[in-house]
């Protein structure tokens, strides 16, 4: 039979394809019909029933059917039959199928087993169950990746930063986080992120340093299949996208290449990016906070940085002062530092006012970095524990090169050229943060910086990672 020269689809075998036994009566309840899912799931085969009335059958194959319920209330039932022959209960749901005067001409009842059902819910569950324990796993792993470090001060210039900080945390505002390096300007961008109502959502953090110039791109906003050789067939998501809902926070922004500044400003004024090798413009909900050691400002000057990308980035700029201008928080921040060393090696010490005084007196080029990796190494290389004392810092410091007012130490001239070139390298390397970037700022291949840590035996040639 065909309507409107579409062939009508037989029901029998569309019935014998279902998942779902299908019992089917007529107005009288006489069984005209069940699928093979039916007998599947109730050990009832077709010749027990067809042609006879549900109510001979009930309470001899079956019990709890629901046709009769359905010719007497004109209305779906649902409702739990069991298979006598098996012991086993079915859910069974019964629907009136009326005729053109308003009477039931049939009724089609969906049978399904429960041990199923039971199988789905339970599996149902367990997803559930993971589902919280992945939501518990992010947001624990949210928390670590915001809150790894504690904001120690008592300067009044950190504490003018820090009422800034959370008086624009609570806005989406493009925020310029600037200082040199080892001042703690991710500390702020965490600090802004965890008094954000943003704080349950993604935070990306992406070191434009770090990344190879011909990798950023990619890694930034994506790409999409057959985008380069050896892209992902499906193409992947950026870090942008990955941040979408939430914060990212581009560190060393001012090492990022002129070519993708263009991309960024677009991410900035219209909240959308394209992938490489798409047309599709992805649209983004999220906060963009930047953070630098170097003066944008000059990097415009010199045609490094774009003015436009500047003025979009720097809408609220939070600079932060090197450690050497805020001498204040050189003290608590000393002891901060001992007492979580100590908790680490399991060491019990202290250190003396003595020592703290001469803390104050350094100039810090490493700023926060170096004063933690200081203290570090006092209360590593001092088993014996106790309080530091005076010449304990002093020693400590004259590896970092001469002290401010100190001749050399005493020694031959191999002696003390060695000595003043391990202190170069250290202040390098705590100063800018990894070895990569010490080689550079110091003129020499990064293998030749390798060598020379490893000739020193100095711990940081293990933590080269970039």
């Amino acid at each position: 039979m065909e309507r409107g020269g579409i062939p009508e689809p037989d029901f029998r075998e569309v019935c014998q394809n279902l998942y779902d036994g299908i019992h089917i009566t007529d107005g009288e309840g006489v069984i005209l019909f069940i699928n093979d899912a039916y007998t599947r799931t109730t050990g009832i085969r077709p010749e027990q029933v067809l042609g006879r009335r549900v109510s001979e059958i009930e309470g001899l194959l079956y019990q709890g059917s629901v046709t009769g319920q359905v010719l007497e209330t004109r209305k779906r039932v649902n409702a739990v039959a069991t298979i006598l022959e098996l012991g086993k209960e079915v859910l069974v749901t019964g629907t009136p199928v009326f005729d053109s005067t308003g009477s039931v001409k049939l009724v089609v009842t969906n049978t399904r087993d429960f041990p199923e059902l039971k199988r789905l819910e339970q599996q149902l569950h367990a997803l559930t169950e993971e589902q919280r324990k992945a939501n518990q796993e992010l947001a624990y792993l949210r928390r670590r990746q915001a809150g790894g470090k504690e904001l120690i001060y008592r300067s009044e210039a950190m504490e003018s930063v820090m009422e800034l900080a959370r008086t624009v945390a609570q806005t989406d505002v493009t925020v310029l986080i600037t200082g040199e390096s080892g001042t703690g300007k991710e500390l702020i961008a965490n600090e802004l992120y965890q008094s954000s109502a943003r704080r349950d959502k993604p935070f990306i953090k992406v070191n434009c340093a770090a990344i190879p110039a011909e990798l950023l791109e990619s890694e930034l906003f994506g790409y999409e299949e057959g985008a380069f050789t050896g892209a992902r067939r499906s193409g992947r998501a950026g870090m942008f996208e990955l941040a979408d809902t939430g914060v990212i926070l581009l560190d060393e922004i001012g090492d990022m290449p002129l070519a993708l500044q263009t991309k960024l400003l677009r991410v900035l004024q219209q909240r959308e990016l394209i992938r490489v090798g798409g047309s599709r413009p992805v649209k983004l909900d999220l906060r963009v906070i930047a953070a630098t050691n170097k003066d944008l400002r000059e990097e415009v000057r010199q045609g490094r940085f774009r003015e436009d990308l500047y003025y979009r980035l720097n809408v609220v700029p939070i600079e932060l002062k090197p450690l050497r201008e805020r001498r204040a928080d050189i003290p608590i921040l000393a002891q901060h530092f001992c007492r979580g060393f100590c908790k680490k090696y399991g060491r019990v010490m202290s250190i003396s006012p003595e020592a703290v005084e001469l803390l104050t007196q350094y100039p810090w080029p490493g700023n926060i970095r170096e004063l933690e990796n200081l203290v570090e190494r006092i209360v590593v290389t001092n088993a014996g524990g106790g309080t530091v004392t005076r010449e304990q810092v002093r020693s400590a410091l004259s590896s970092n090169g001469s002290f401010p007012g100190e001749s050399p130490a005493p020694g031959s001239l191999k002696q003390q050229v060695s000595a003043y070139e391990q202190g170069l390298i250290l202040q390098a390397v705590e100063r800018e943060g990894s070895i990569r970037r010490a080689a550079k700022a110091l003129g020499v291949d990064h293998s030749t910086l390798v060598k020379k840590l490893r000739q020193y035996g100095l711990a940081e040639a293990e933590q080269d990672s970039e």
